[in-house]
């Protein structure tokens, strides 16, 4: 299981150049069951990476692109009635599923769609299922959702509410490359035609496996002990408004133990607490001061700085 993850990232790395953090940041996403959103500007490869993930894992694949007149239906799907007389069945109201039936759903810049249309999502996120007049389906097991933001500042944004946010397990950026890879990406093969030749690294049972590997990671009280002062520190620091939930507490031991996994580890590491702070918590911490200077990526990083691990 591990060469395969191995091979994951290798054939990741590939695709998306330099951004090998990012790509280690997204399969432990995947790994610890959670979802992901990739808040960036345009044109920095946040669709690739999606598509290279599915078309990795050999998932079924499915595009929202979020605007504002989309609705909730377009999303879910919805039920039209539909009279059949050749059968002679009587007529009736048949289901007819939207593209979220997939088990990668990229949601192409969510914050461009009304809130109405965001929340279509909540349900989906968090209990795997949707709800559509009365009746609930499930989704494919397993199911993630990638989405993709612009930075607020961009025109024709809404702002993800909080309750949105938390369902997301991670949220990272992309950035710009460095010269070196983005000598490589124009001088190379587009990267589009790229995905069409990527081979299947793991499947779905496989993945599902690996996800039950995550589960059986060891963490220590001690380790525990760190979490909790973390999640702490986070409740009564000035620099935020309101520390983090419980669940935010759960996402990052979650995340910690499927990125000692990812690391060939059966055990959790202060270390690995570490590398899955800031982007487990970042999007879930609010600046106390408005329009700060400061980020809230920087703030978390401080954050994390000024509590020392237990001994």
């Amino acid at each position: 299981m591990q060469h395969s993850l191995e091979a994951l990232a290798a054939q990741l790395s590939g695709v998306i150049l330099g951004k090998e953090t990012a790509i280690r940041q997204s399969i432990t996403c995947l790994l610890a069951g959670g979802h992901l959103l990739i808040e960036d500007i345009p044109g920095v490869g946040k669709t690739i990476l999606a598509h290279a993930l599915s078309v990795s894992l050999g998932l079924r694949f499915s595009r929202v692109q979020f605007t504002s007149d989309l609705l909730p239906g377009d999303i879910t799907g919805v039920s039209v009635f539909e009279r059949n007389t050749e059968t002679g069945e009587s007529a009736r109201f048949v289901f007819h599923s939207g593209p979220i039936f997939a088990h990668v759903l990229l949601a192409d810049e969510v914050n461009r769609a009304t809130p109405k249309t965001q929340s279509a999502l909540l349900e989906a996120m968090e209990e795997r299922q949707v709800s559509v007049d009365g009746t609930t389906r499930l989704l494919p097991d397993p199911f993630f959702v990638i989405a993709t933001q612009n930075p607020f500042h961009q025109v024709g944004t809404f702002p993800l509410p909080e309750s949105q946010l938390d369902r997301f397990l991670m949220c990272i950026e992309l950035g710009y490359p460095d010269q070196r890879a983005e000598r490589a990406l124009l001088e190379g093969e587009d990267r589009r035609a790229l995905l069409r030749k990527l081979p299947q690294v793991l499947d779905a049972s496989r993945l599902l496996e690996l996800r039950a590997e995550v589960a059986k990671v060891y963490a220590s009280p001690l380790l525990i002990d760190y979490i909790q002062a973390l999640v702490g520190a986070s409740r009564t620091s000035s620099l935020f408004t309101e520390g983090l939930s419980p669940r935010g507490a759960l996402a990052i031991l979650q995340a910690a133990r499927a990125w000692a996994l990812l690391s060939h580890r059966n055990h959790v590491l202060p270390e690995d607490v570490q590398a899955v702070w800031v982007p487990v918590a970042n999007h879930r911490l609010r600046p106390a001061q408005s329009g700060a200077r400061i980020g809230q990526r920087e703030l978390a990083t401080q954050l994390l700085a000024s509590v020392a691990v237990p001994r």
